[in-house]
């Protein structure tokens, strides 16, 4: 990256910051009138220089963000798809991992990704991955605290969610087209089936499962503040096999949620 030696930026423009960074992520824009080279000459080349590096820094970020994408379009296809995403979405923090919030609907709408249609939300379990790594840090509901819970009042109890509790819901089979496609091992055909997945993190591991039809709609619920009972009632709207005791089970397992309280109580279960 140029020093300032190289690049001198001349702050008696009231907003240099912004009409410094604006044309950064246009290819043809000219360097803006405050930046200067050595004895006041123009400095489009050097800035160029930074404007490559700048952009080039992005698409690592997003290449480390989404690797299973990159592995499935292949590096220079990507980095192609991330380059025009870059052009249009600017960074909005300092912190990498924060960008690319977009690039999964971005991913949705470009041209050349329309013969894969999953690869959006392929993206979005990457994305919602990365979140969950971040999220902040709770308890998680154990098996015995619901099991104390008297039979009587289970329909009436509310879930508080984890911070690192994220669900993906599909078309297409993505949970099982992420998984292949995380890791360096074989990729095999897929059935081409709508899936649902949990993505949770205990001791600080990231964990993706596929949900039975009904699950989404049933943890969503939850994490929408609706009782256990008329959760129970989504998940077999969308699904009349769905299996309430194995979802409990495989929520707990997951650590899905932070603790438990009554509808029509005070007592909450930390």
């Amino acid at each position: 990256m140029p020093s300032a030696e190289v690049i001198k930026i001349s702050r008696e423009f009231p907003d240099f910051t912004s009409q410094f960074s604006a044309p950064l992520l246009v290819p043809d824009a000219p360097a803006p009138a405050l930046v200067s080279g050595p004895r006041g000459k123009q400095a489009d080349k050097r800035y160029n220089v930074y404007r490559n590096n700048v952009t080039v820094s992005l698409i690592e970020a997003l290449a480390s963000i989404f690797p299973a994408v990159q592995r499935i379009t292949g590096p220079e296809f990507f980095r192609a798809m991330a380059r025009f995403h870059i052009r249009e979405t600017l960074p909005s923090s300092p912190l990498l991992f924060e960008y690319g919030r977009e690039f999964p609907a971005f991913i949705d709408r470009y041209e050349y990704a329309q013969d894969m249609p999953w690869l959006g939300d392929v993206a979005r379990i990457e994305r919602a991955w990365l979140d969950s790594y971040h999220a902040a840090d709770a308890p998680v509901l154990r098996g015995e605290e619901l099991a104390s819970v008297s039979p009587d009042r289970l329909e009436d109890l509310r879930f508080k969610p984890h911070p690192a509790t994220r669900m993906i819901s599909s078309e297409y089979p993505v949970v099982t087209i992420f998984a292949m496609n995380r890791n360096a091992g074989p990729v095999g055909r897929v059935e081409s089936l709508p899936e649902d997945g949990l993505i949770t993190r205990l001791a600080d591991e990231v964990v993706i499962r596929l949900l039975q039809p009904g699950g989404a709609a049933f943890l969503n619920s939850l994490v929408a503040g609706a009782s256990l009972g008329a959760a129970a009632a989504a998940g077999l709207d969308a699904n009349p096999s769905f299996d309430l005791s194995g979802m409990i089970g495989q929520m707990i397992e997951a650590g899905a949620f932070s603790n438990i309280e009554m509808e029509t109580s005070d007592v909450e279960h930390a």
